[in-house]
């Protein structure tokens, strides 16, 4: 098998063999380049020990030197080349007491957590693959190398990394490393908030986010997000839904970025329930904004289980978008968000269920209580929310979502007054005027506002300084 390296890694690794050393690209880098995806990272593995590769490259950084890491630089980027290496004991479920190095490759591939991650390359050997990784990478499985306990142990991400790289590949986990990660489940407790953080983002993420149902099965959302438990065992009685809670959610997740292939795809009977216009503006939003959309979709019913209420009616979710819009901010503050992302996701969720008044009026007072900047998430949301719902009420849904869309076009395009930053007067020409600052002032301008959102053609500057003198009086 040829693997074709970047030229700079490459050149590392003749320079580490021309100097009597061996030298591979391993890990990561090797399956996806098998898998004929473009690696994010090259990582290349060494018997010489980080001084000497120190020796050989003029700028380095020590960037883990302790357990065996140099950072090569070549035209400002930098690439890692790490010792081979035998973990000693771990002590703290991450990191192992001392590390020692070894001029014995296998070693060091065997201290690595699966088999698709544990091949080696370079132009001279071909393909290491001592515990064959090739094999189960044809054949979609996801499996430690050695006993899954032990690498469990060793570091406890693993668990959920497992799981994650299964929602990334559409893999299935062999059943020994998937009978492991129920069992050493809880001790993900140990784990930083950051690096769960970091394994949830790249599996609601990823093409297979319903691989989140495993999560569940196998214990590890008791730990890291107990809240999903709770939503996968709250059934709707209601004819919007034929899921539960957690089951519609993950559908909903299913659905991000799909809308343009199902109408693209789908039957006639299909396109009667979508809307053709929504669903071929397609998305274009940045890394961030899908993150915070898949965050939000991912928690927009997390508050249902608690306000849940069954009737003779069926069952209703009375205040569950307040409710956890605040539960959604809790989370994310628990696992270390930024504070524009929690922001964002909260008033989201808080609005996800909001039905717009489809006049220019009603959705001129729309955006201002939501926020302009959020609407395109919002809906967003809200398609992929209808279409995890009941197709059979898809409908009137798609069709009011898609109304509400032209009117938010038409207010863009007229550039029409939503907020107080778009009024055409401001807090300095009240006080022009005479008024002193303070609440006053700014209920006039408030009061002006309601007006505009009204009539837009009331926003001009004269009109409403007009406006103003008489509130003033």
């Amino acid at each position: 098998m040829k693997i074709e390296l970047p030229r700079e890694v490459d050149y590392i690794i003749n320079e580490l063999i021309e100097h009597g050393y061996e030298a591979y690209a391993v890990g990561g880098c090797i399956r996806d380049s098998i898998l004929g995806k473009e690696p994010e990272d090259w990582d290349i593995t060494t018997s010489a020990k980080p001084s000497e590769v120190k020796k050989i490259f003029r700028r380095t950084v020590d960037t883990g030197i302790q357990h065996g890491t140099v950072t090569v630089m070549l035209d400002k980027r930098g690439y890692e080349v790490t010792t081979y290496r035998i973990d000693g004991e771990y002590e703290d479920n991450r990191h192992p007491q001392n590390v020692e190095f070894t001029v014995d490759l296998s070693e060091d591939l065997k201290r690595r957590d699966f088999t698709i991650n544990a091949m080696a390359y370079n132009k001279q050997k071909g393909l290491v693959d001592i515990f064959n990784g090739l094999c189960d990478l044809q054949e979609g499985i996801i499996r430690c190398v050695g006993s899954a306990a032990e690498r469990f142990d060793e570091d406890a991400l693993r668990i959920l990394r497992a799981i994650r790289f299964s929602a990334q590949l559409g893999f299935e986990i062999e059943g020994e490393t998937l009978k492991a990660v129920t069992e050493k489940a809880a001790k993900l407790q140990f784990i930083s908030a950051e690096r769960i953080r970091a394994e949830l983002n790249k599996l609601i993420l990823s093409p297979h986010p319903d691989k989140l149902i495993d999560t569940y099965k196998a214990g590890i959302t008791k730990v890291v997000l107990p809240e999903l438990d709770a939503m996968m065992e709250t059934q709707q009685n209601s004819p919007h839904h034929i899921y539960n809670v957690g089951i519609h959610t993950i559908k909903a997740l299913e659905q991000v970025g799909h809308q343009k292939e199902l109408w693209e795809n789908g039957t006639d009977k299909q396109k009667q329930n979508m809307d053709n216009k929504s669903q071929n503006d397609g998305m274009n939003f940045n890394q961030k904004e899908l993150l915070i959309l898949h965050w939000a979709i991912l928690l927009h019913d997390v508050e249902k289980p608690g306000c849940k209420v069954s009737g003779p009616e069926g069952d209703h979710f009375y205040g569950h978008a307040e409710k956890g819009a605040e539960t959604a901010r809790n989370i994310l503050r628990r696992l270390k968000f930024d504070n524009e992302t929690i922001d964002t996701v909260y008033r989201l969720v808080r609005w996800h269920d909001y039905r717009f008044a489809l006049t220019p009026q009603g959705m001129r007072r729309a955006v201002n209580k939501i926020g302009n900047d959020i609407m395109d998430l919002l809906f967003e949301l809200k398609t992929a929310d209808i279409l995890a719902q009941n197709p059979e009420e898809r409908k009137e849904k798609f069709e009011n979502l898609a109304q509400a869309k032209l009117r938010l076009k038409d207010i863009r395009a007229k550039n029409e007054c939503v907020n107080l930053k778009m009024l055409k007067i401001n807090g300095r020409d009240l006080i022009d005027m005479g008024f002193k600052p303070g609440r006053s002032m700014g209920e006039t301008l408030e009061r002006l506002l309601e007006q505009v959102l009204e009539n837009p053609l009331l926003n001009e500057k004269q009109t409403l300084l007009d406006m103003a003198r008489q509130y003033k009086n």
